[in-house]
């Protein structure tokens, strides 16, 4: 039988303080984590933004080894 709220919090207290540290991150990701339909609408809106920036002109394409250049050569500096 599963435990009720009360019993598991109970649990939970007796545990020691990293792993109830450990519990509650574990936690409050699964809070804040996109689900994976979300996370795919958040990307594609994203490449979408994207896309209508570069044809608006508002953003401009660099070619990767012009940037892994700049990189190496500690040059580079987003726009």
């Amino acid at each position: 039988m599963p435990l009720t709220i009360p019993q598991l919090e109970n649990e939970l207290f007796n545990l020691d303080l990293n792993t109830r540290a450990h519990l509650a991150e574990k936690l409050i990701i699964s809070i804040d984590a996109p689900s994976e339909a979300e996370n795919l609408k958040l990307w594609v809106d994203e490449a979408e933004r994207r896309l209508a920036d570069l044809r608006a002109g508002k953003a401009r394409e660099y070619p990767a080894s012009e940037v892994f250049q700049s990189l190496r050569n500690n040059e580079f500096s987003p726009e």
